[in-house]
């Protein structure tokens, strides 16, 4: 063999030595780097975990009371709806007690049918508050 290519076989050894040095060297930062953030990770799920316990309790407390106060809701609707149901009952009978009689009478007549009208129109008045309300509740649904 010539002298050149013994020097070019040298520099071949010496640059391939070298490229697994370096080679070698990365892995190396690369293993310590994923041990870091291996590390990193585990610390912020330590710190994150008692928040997100905390954050579903509240969760759960506020949906509870969503609830109670639904079911509360829902009373007070069934409440209103029996007592106007009743007054209108009511009326309907006064209405034929009085009315029957005073055919001639026809202002005290017209005075209950324009209270009876009234109380039709609150009816409507709380249907479409409660249409309103599910049109909410649906709209806040997730």
């Amino acid at each position: 063999m010539s002298h050149w290519a013994e020097v070019f076989l040298g520099v071949i050894a010496v640059s391939t030595l070298t490229t697994s040095i370096i080679l070698i060297a990365l892995l190396v930062a690369a293993a310590r780097l994923a041990r870091r953030v291996d590390r990193l990770v585990q610390q912020i799920e330590q710190e994150i975990k008692p928040a997100f316990t905390h954050l579903n309790a509240i969760a759960r407390d506020a949906a509870r009371a969503a609830a109670l106060a639904a079911v509360q809701v829902e009373r007070v609707d069934r409440l209103f709806g029996d007592a106007a149901e009743r007054v209108g009952q009511v009326l309907g009978v006064l209405q034929n007690v009085v009315a029957g009689p005073m055919r001639n009478g026809s202002a005290l007549s017209s005075a209950f049918v324009a209270f009876r009208t009234v109380l039709s129109v609150i009816r409507d008045l709380r249907g479409a508050r409660s249409r309103s309300r599910a049109d909410d509740e649906d709209a806040l649904f997730i």
